[in-house]
């Protein structure tokens, strides 16, 4: 695989719209839950999210994704009645301080991106790509908001006992999976101006399926619509320091410099966006990234 130079897109967030290609963009990641893999209950208070959602928008976040739940290996879910308790305090917090922020709402269930879009959440991103409520999908289309579809194999709690996969099967299951959700979604009512699309990384692929897919990332571009690349702490990349390095395994406060590698490689091969915890190095590393991409 050649360095690939993203197409142009405009992604259509209701009143506004973001224009994808020239330049990487960066979501950080503000998860207010306990029991995150990476950063569970160190956000958790509404004064505590705040305070990190301003320190990502001062390091460079274009774009704040805010989740309430987990979506680790072995999570069980909460109701949406939690879910919303624990977000939507802080999207009306954020949304006061900063009435220019692009905030993104991490949820699969309607009724949360719905009150979420009502308190000043312009994206839905969707880790079942609307197969776990398709009411999300009616929702997104009555608001026309940014969307992010993510494959997905499976549901959390499944994923430590699913089957690996052939290493030549990945990158056309995704392509398959993203593919059907984007029509599972045009008919619904979504407008393919409002769609991004997440290969999943990690999500119901273990370990090193997750390469073949980040080296043939830029297939997905064949779908026509933008990339997002979510590869921030993942275990994948905890999982392959750990073996060269005998160790049982590697902390997830130990993957930043693995993270850096993965995403500047996600950007090289086509990803408009990258979502990732440590928002200053990603910026930085997005910088170098672009200005590559520049001279192809």
């Amino acid at each position: 695989m050649a360095f690939v130079r993203r197409p142009t897109a405009k992604w259509q967030l209701g009143s506004r719209s973001l224009l994808l290609g020239p330049r990487t963009l960066v979501m950080g990641v503000l998860n207010v839950t306990p029991d995150s893999f990476s950063d569970g209950g160190v956000f958790f208070s509404t004064d505590a999210a705040l305070n990190h959602a301003m320190e990502m928008l001062e390091a460079g976040a274009d774009i704040l994704d805010i989740g309430g739940e987990s979506t680790r290996p072995g999570s069980q879910g909460i109701s949406p009645e939690e879910e919303q308790e624990r977000v939507l305090p802080v999207i009306e917090a954020v949304h006061r301080e900063r009435r220019d922020a692009v905030l993104s709402i991490d949820t699969w269930r309607a009724s949360t991106a719905r009150a979420a879009l009502e308190a000043g959440a312009e994206i839905v991103n969707d880790v079942s790509a609307f197969q776990w409520d398709e009411e999300t999908a009616q929702v997104c289309a009555e608001f026309h908001c940014g969307v992010v579809l993510m494959h997905t194999r499976g549901r959390p709690s499944a994923w430590r006992t699913q089957p690996s996969l052939a290493q030549r099967e990945v990158v056309a299951l995704v392509r398959e999976g993203l593919e059907q959700s984007l029509q599972r979604a045009v008919r619904a009512g979504v407008d393919r101006s409002q769609v991004v699309l997440d290969p999943g990384y990690g999500f119901g692929k273990a370990m090193d399926n997750n390469y073949p897919l980040l080296a043939h990332q830029d297939d997905l571009l064949g779908l026509g619509r933008p990339l997002l690349a979510g590869i921030s702490r993942k275990s994948f990349l905890g999982h392959t320091l750990a073996v060269r390095q005998k160790r049982a395994d590697v902390p997830v406060a130990e993957r930043l410099h693995a993270t850096l590698a993965g995403t500047t490689a996600a950007i090289l091969a086509g990803a408009h966006i990258v979502r990732v915890h440590d928002v200053r190095p990603a910026v930085e590393a997005a910088c170098i990234a672009d200005a590559i991409l520049a001279e192809v």
